[in-house]
């Protein structure tokens, strides 16, 4: 059962990032952000610029995502105020890139339903899902995390 002393202004460290609210979001947005990635990657990339632009956000998510839960599972975190700020502004900055990589995404996805390559659809289609959850994931971190930001 996850605590809610995150939320009253304790920054976890070690395993205590797997039991906190909002820390316990790191392992779904991994996942969710890792099965963008991988199912991008196995689709036709076409067109280059959106589908790089949803690449480029899965993959440097996924990549800071897992930085920012090592630091904290380690303990690096000592300015808990400023690891606080930095908590909000980076989960803040990956929602909103997630958002648009959604987005962009999504139109790719419906502008290619013709019905010739319908593998490469349906992996665009489950991209598109999961990046919409890991979007979400985000949001909802960001949202936690000011809440804990605030009570310092």
């Amino acid at each position: 059962m996850a605590s809610n002393t995150a939320i009253m202004g304790n920054l976890p460290s070690g395993i205590g990032i797997c039991t906190t609210i909002p820390d316990i979001l790191y392992l779904p947005e991994l996942i969710f952000g890792g099965l963008v990635w991988i199912l991008v990657a196995c689709t036709l990339v076409v067109p280059h610029n959106p589908q790089g632009w949803v690449m480029f956000v899965s993959i440097f998510c996924f990549t800071m995502t897992f930085i920012w839960l090592v630091v904290f599972a380690i303990g690096w975190h000592r300015n808990k105020g400023l690891w606080a700020t930095a908590d909000v502004a980076y989960h803040g900055i990956a929602a909103f890139f997630y958002l648009s990589a959604s987005v962009a995404l999504a139109k790719v996805t419906l502008e290619m339903d013709d019905g010739t390559n319908s593998r490469n659809y349906k992996l665009d289609v489950s991209a598109v899902v999961f990046s919409y959850v890991a979007t979400l994931l985000y949001f909802i971190h960001t949202i936690l995390s000011a809440m804990r930001w605030k009570s310092f």
